[in-house]
C-alpha cells in the first residue's frame, strides 16, 4: 500500500465538519481555507469517498511548490513522480485556477502542467510520440495561490454531492453535502424526532435518514478512481462491505418533511424511494404555520424562501413571521434556519441562540439556531 497527501476539499465554513469526519474514519488531519489535509493509503481514498458526506471532494496532492515564471511551473511539475498515477494509456486533462498570482494566466498554466506531464510520461515510458490518453481517466488540477502551486488529481469525479438518488429537483435545491451539514450541526440523535417544514425535493430528511442509519453516503454510486490499474478491486470491495456492516437499517426513525407545494411532495418521495428510505420518510402537503406536534425535545430544520427575488420578499417576511408564531409553541424542540434575509429574527420574534455563517452555493446565509429547553434528567 502506498501513502498519499489527501486533500478533502470543504465549502467555506463546513472545513470543521470535514475534519470531524476525516477522523471519524481514523485519519489525524490538519485544516485549512477550503480544504482539511490528511495522509493515507488506497484504503484511505476508499473510504474518504464513500463516507465523507460534507466534503465536496477527495484528491490526492501531487505537489506543492513555489512558482513565480512559467519556466518554474514547467520543471518542478516535471520534476514530480508522475508514473506513480498516471499509466500509459491515462486520459489526463487539466484544469486550473489561479488567485493572487504571477502567473494569472490560467489557460496558460494549464497547458505548461500538461507539456510538463507529458515529457515526464515520455522520458519514463521511451516515447517519442504523443499519448492516445484512451484509458483511465485522471483530471489534474493546478491551482495558484499567492505564488503557490498545488498540484493535485481527482479522485472522486462528480462531486461528492451527487449521492445518485435525485430522480428530479426544485428550482434552488440544497446542496446535498449542505444538506447532510445542516443535519450535523444539530447533533441531532436518530432516536429523536426530525421535522423539515421546506422540504422541497426531499434532501435535508433523506440525508437525516441517512445519517440515523449511519448508511455511507457514496454507497450508491461509482468514483473515478475505482478505475486506476493501482488501486485494487478488492480495496473498494472491502470498503463497500465495512460500509454495510456498520448501517444500521434496523434502526426505527422518526421524521417528516412537509412542503405547502404538492408537486414537490410527490418529488421528495420518489427521491427517497430511489434512496431506498421511502417508508422511514413521511411527507406531508402543509403551510409551515399549521405545523404543530405533541412530540418532544425533536430538531427542526428548514431551508425557507429568502425573499431575494423581487416581488417576493413581503411575502416571505409574513411567511417568517407565522412561522416564529408556530414554533414559539415547540419550547423542547431545538430549530434551526438557513436564510440570507439578515432581518430574520426580527420577523421570526426571537433573537437566534447563535448564529453560524454559511454558503448556499454564491449566496452568504446564516443559520440561524434555537435551542430548546434540555430533557429532564433521569436519576438512578
Amino acid at each position: 500500500m502506498g501513502k498519499y497527501q489527501l486533500i478533502a476539499t470543504a465549502a467555506m465554513g463546513l472545513e470543521a465538519l470535514v475534519a470531524k469526519e476525516v477522523r471519524a474514519l481514523g485519519y489525524e488531519c490538519e485544516v485549512e481555507n477550503g480544504k482539511v489535509i490528511y495522509t493515507g493509503d488506497e484504503n484511505a481514498i476508499a473510504r474518504s469517498n464513500l463516507w465523507l458526506r460534507t466534503a465536496d471532494r477527495v484528491k490526492i496532492k501531487v505537489g506543492e511548490f513555489k512558482a513565480y515564471t512559467f519556466d518554474e511551473l514547467f520543471e518542478k511539475t516535471k520534476a514530480l513522480p508522475w508514473e506513480k498515477y498516471l499509466p500509459e494509456d491515462a486520459e489526463f486533462p487539466v484544469t486550473g485556477k489561479s488567485v493572487k498570482s504571477k502567473l494569472f494566466s490560467v489557460s496558460d498554466c494549464q497547458a505548461i502542467v500538461k507539456k510538463a506531464v507529458v515529457d515526464r510520461m515520455k522520458s519514463y515510458y521511451k516515447r517519442n510520440s504523443w499519448f492516445e490518453e484512451t484509458g483511465a481517466y485522471f483530471r489534474i488540477e493546478v491551482a495558484l495561490l499567492k505564488d503557490v502551486a498545488t498540484i493535485t488529481i481527482d479522485t472522486s469525479g462528480q462531486g461528492l454531492h451527487k449521492r445518485g438518488y435525485r430522480v428530479d429537483q426544485g428550482e434552488a435545491p440544497l446542496k446535498e453535502t449542505l444538506a447532510a451539514a445542516l443535519v450535523s450541526v444539530t447533533n441531532w440523535k436518530p432516536d429523536k424526532p426530525f421535522i423539515d417544514p421546506f422540504c422541497g425535493s426531499g434532501t435535508i430528511p433523506i440525508e437525516a435518514a441517512m445519517i440515523g442509519q449511519n448508511i455511507a453516503p457514496g454507497f450508491n454510486r461509482e468514483f473515478v478512481s475505482e478505475n486506476w490499474n493501482w488501486i485494487p478491486g478488492s480495496v473498494w470491495d472491502e470498503a463497500r462491505i465495512e460500509a454495510e456492516d456498520l448501517a444500521n437499517y434496523d434502526q426505527p426513525l422518526d421524521i417528516i418533511g412537509t412542503d405547502i407545494d404538492h408537486r414537490m411532495i410527490k418529488i421528495a418521495q420518489e427521491n427517497s424511494f430511489e434512496a431506498g428510505l421511502g417508508d422511514l420518510i413521511q411527507y406531508k402537503q402543509m403551510q409551515v404555520r399549521d405545523i404543530t406536534t405533541n412530540k418532544e425535545y425533536g430538531v427542526m430544520v428548514g431551508n425557507p424562501p429568502y425573499g431575494e427575488r423581487l416581488g417576493e420578499k413581503k411575502a416571505v417576511e409574513q411567511m417568517y413571521k407565522e412561522m416564529g408564531q408556530a414554533f414559539s409553541k415547540l419550547d423542547t424542540w431545538s430549530i434551526y434556519i438557513l436564510t440570507s434575509n439578515e432581518e430574520f429574527e426580527q420577523f421570526y420574534g426571537k433573537p437566534a441562540t447563535k448564529k453560524r455563517k454559511l454558503f448556499n452555493g454564491f449566496i452568504r446565509t446564516d443559520l440561524y439556531q434555537y435551542w430548546g429547553k434540555r430533557p429532564p434528567r433521569i436519576i438512578e
